[in-house]
């Protein structure tokens, strides 16, 4: 298997799938950007972050059109889903510039199942070994897109470049949705108005409140080695963005429809840290619980509608690539 990631392969001509989504993806934002240049901060920014990006493409591009083979298109395909972790916080720029909605969400959860989940699981489930495993669960997300990534590169190359397109692809149609839906989840919205106004059954119109604050609720869970990592990664780099749905449960029910599909053994191995992850993104109130029970109905959509865009003429697979 090394010798053959590593071995000479002939050269394909053009942009592979998740080459050509990035790029539509990055049209779209940069129109938006162009339209509402006087609202946006610092657009400029914006687009150099964009230029750089591009020309960062290009090298990798002609490192594989020098050496091509497995190793330097899997290249290729990591740049493209490291990337996504510069589009997230993307989002919020854009976002912004219009006001927040999270007092309708916080209402219709109300509304709905008569308190606030986000609230109550956690005071319900309150002791450290509950705290440990949903944190444990919620710090898996990107470990298990690394997890079946990886799994389908080393052990069913066939199909690695579909499904890293399906991830990928996926991912820019919850980004897509959170640029034009500024939903920040309980984690911001409570800490805004106050968990005593929430649970007076009042939900503030706070406008465009998060365009300077960017304060966390903390959490009520116990601490631990997980809900620590968790918290560190939160205070680094998350935003007040992306609530509705919920893309950690919608990308990780992806993963596992794709590892059904590629292997039961990885599916049974993924499902725990997969329940947990999904309980998890109410439990340390990062999305109300309509926010997860969104990502569970948009995940097998989203699903179908780029396994259908990966067979489009333009985003045709390689040749020899199997259908699974």
């Amino acid at each position: 298997m090394a010798l053959d990631f590593f071995h000479t392969q002939r050269k394909r001509p053009g942009l592979i799938g998740v080459e050509k989504i990035m790029l539509i993806y990055m049209g779209l934002t940069t129109l938006i950007i162009a339209v509402m240049w006087d609202r946006i901060d610092e657009p400029v920014r914006l687009l150099a972050g964009r230029a750089f990006i591009l020309v960062c493409m290009g090298l990798v591009i002609t490192l594989y059109r020098m050496a091509p083979s497995r190793a330097t298109l899997f290249l290729r395909v990591l740049y493209q889903c490291g990337l996504l972790a510069y589009w997230y916080p993307d989002t919020y720029e854009i976002n912004r510039i219009f006001p927040n909605l999270d007092h309708y969400f916080a209402a219709a959860e109300d509304a709905i199942f008569g308190c606030q989940p986000a609230l109550a699981f956690p005071q319900a489930l309150h002791t450290v070994g509950w705290s440990e495993a949903f944190n444990l669960g919620y710090f898996s997300y990107y470990p298990m897109i690394v997890t079946v990534v990886f799994f389908t590169l080393f052990c069913c190359y066939r199909r690695f470049e579909k499904s890293t397109f399906i991830i990928v692809c996926s991912f820019f149609l919850y980004y897509t949705i959170y640029i034009l839906l500024p939903v920040t989840g309980p984690q911001y919205y409570f800490q805004a108005v106050g968990e005593v106004t929430v649970q007076a059954h009042v939900f503030p119109d706070v406008g465009h409140y998060f365009n300077s604050h960017h304060d966390l609720l903390p959490s009520p869970s116990p601490g631990g080695f997980f809900y620590d990592l968790v918290e560190q990664t939160q205070e680094s780099g998350e935003r007040p963005t992306a609530a509705f749905p919920s893309s950690h449960v919608g990308i990780s029910t992806i993963l596992m429809i794709l590892s059904w599909r590629t292997s039961r053994r990885l599916f049974f191995v993924l499902t725990p840290f997969y329940v947990l992850l999904c309980g998890a993104t109410v439990y340390i109130q990062a999305h109300y619980l309509i926010d997860a029970i969104a990502g569970l109905l948009t995940a097998p959509l989203f699903y179908k509608w780029s396994h259908k865009l990966y067979y489009t003429k333009f985003f045709h697979r390689p040749k020899g690539f199997r259908d699974f």
